[in-house]
């Protein structure tokens, strides 16, 4: 399935939101990301039907076992490419925070893997979850 790079965020941000509590709201997504709630509600509309997520009567947002596989991803992604960014060619923390979070959209598999091999050859611990 194609998600867009905004489904993607969302999927991680509900992931990393659900391993500090574990009942997420609209809401929470919403003020971490900084986004109205409307936008909220139609991207959690678009996650249900997608069957990404699902929406419990009192409101509580579920990762599915696809939506938590696809978000575990794109959140290992992110690590990677940040330590990556930081740690082998020394941009600072910040910046390589921002520039990962575009870039784990857009860089392809054989890349990402190939990034991947290149740091655990080159003794990179893995990105913690």
């Amino acid at each position: 399935m194609a998600l867009h790079e905004s489904g993607e965020d969302y999927l991680e941000t509900i992931y990393l939101l659900s391993k500090k509590s574990p009942y997420v709201r609209s809401i929470d997504v919403a003020n971490e990301l900084g986004y109205s709630k409307p936008s909220i509600s139609r991207a959690m509309k678009i996650l249900r039907e997608e069957g990404m997520i699902t929406v419990s009567d009192d409101g509580a947002l579920k990762l599915t076992k696809a939506g938590a596989k696809r978000a575990a991803a794109v959140y290992e992604r992110h690590t990677l490419i940040t330590q990556f960014f930081a740690e082998f060619l020394g941009v600072n923390p910040v910046t390589a925070e921002k520039d990962a979070c575009k870039v784990e959209h857009i860089i392809s598999e054989e890349t990402y893997l190939r990034l991947k091999g290149y740091m655990a050859e080159h003794g990179a611990e893995p990105p913690e979850d």
